[in-house]
């Protein structure tokens, strides 16, 4: 509903769709979780109070106790709404509602995650010390042939990194591996014959992090005034005048004012998956993160010369020639030879022609 500066083109439309939006999201909330707040809560208090102890739990009470505080207010606004159904309040009970369902939607894994917690993992199929190291072993020259598929990875309780990856491309061995894959510390945990007994064999995982604390999925994200590769490209066909192709290479490369270029914007998106890669805090995720920062750097001095060209292409001051006319849009169009970059080569005249202005 917005427009390529941003702007809401159509605010009633847009006010329609908020509202049936939040109706929807209140409705769905209160059929299916709303009762079930409470005893969530407390599963997962009780799961994060009996596994070992690490720094990051008080950000944890303190992230269980803000949705215990978003349910309470749920259950305020309702209760108030059912009390005065005519009031204004009520009418603005879907708006109201909206911070506090959109907490549970962006950390309710939270509490799952640490309600999963009291599942005890399935017998694991044991390995003897040998076999541990045999298969460590194994698991180790397999990460160095690049025959190490890993498909999924979470942390434990105990702060060990879990994977789980099939042994040299073979559907049947599916290993559950503890520790950085590129480490020398890392293990077998376990040696299975699918996904799903590895899976439920292993340690369950707890709630993993983000890159920026502050993150938040429904956050309203107000556009920024940015023109598309697609018009850019547009723009270069439909342009007559070398003005208009340097114009559109300055867009695409700008980094100053109120509208970053595509290309900007393709330089912060990776300088933001390096700082993530990083975070990772795994060989392979730091490995990534440098890779990462050298297309970012190689970016930034493409985006340099661009700028060079575009303002190169601008002080030539150039237009296309005559012969490269449009085509019909209706009748047939007259056979022409191939366009090329150069006019075609025409015989010199027999006397030099008059000067015009």
């Amino acid at each position: 509903m917005r427009n390529r500066h941003g702007t809401i083109a159509d605010t009633d439309a847009a006010d329609t769709a908020h509202a049936e939006r939040n109706r929807e999201a209140a409705q769905a909330f209160q059929t299916y979780l709303l009762t079930h707040t409470e005893a969530l809560l407390s599963y997962a208090r009780t799961a994060l109070d009996a596994i070992p102890p690490a720094r990051h739990h008080t950000g944890w009470h303190a992230l269980l106790d803000d949705l215990g505080h978003a349910a309470t207010q749920i259950y305020r606004i309702l209760d108030a709404a059912l009390a005065e159904p005519d009031s204004e309040a009520a009418r603005a009970q879907d708006v109201a509602l909206w911070p506090y369902l959109t907490t549970w939607a962006e950390r309710s894994d939270i509490v799952r995650d640490l309600a999963d917690q009291h599942r005890a993992p399935a017998p694991a199929l044991g390995l003897s010390d040998d076999e541990q190291l045999e298969w460590t072993a194994r698991a180790q020259a397999s990460r160095s042939r690049g025959a190490l598929d890993a498909f999924e990875s979470w942390y434990d309780a105990t702060g060990r990194l879990i994977t789980l990856a099939y042994f040299d491309d073979e559907d049947a061995t599916v290993l559950a591996l503890a520790g950085d894959l590129d480490s020398p510390q890392m293990q077998v945990l376990g040696r299975y014959d699918n996904e799903y007994t590895a899976g439920q064999a292993s340690p369950p995982a707890v709630p993993p992090g983000l890159l920026r604390p502050d993150a938040a999925h429904y956050r309203p994200r107000v556009p920024a005034a940015e023109v598309s590769v697609q018009e850019l490209v547009r723009d270069v066909v439909e342009a007559r005048h070398s003005g208009d192709v340097s114009e559109a290479l300055l867009t695409a490369a700008d980094d100053t004012g109120h509208a970053p270029g595509p290309l900007t914007r393709m330089t912060e998106l990776v300088t933001t998956a390096a700082e993530f890669a990083d975070a990772l805090e795994t060989r392979a995720g730091q490995h990534a993160a440098v890779r990462l920062g050298v297309i970012a750097q190689q970016l930034r001095v493409l985006s340099r010369e661009l700028l060079a060209a575009a303002e190169e292409l601008s002080a030539a001051v150039g237009v296309l020639p005559p012969h490269r006319t449009p085509r019909p849009r209706f009748l047939p169009a007259p056979a022409q030879p191939a366009l090329t970059t150069t006019p075609p080569a025409t015989a010199p005249p027999a006397a030099a022609p008059a000067h015009r202005r």
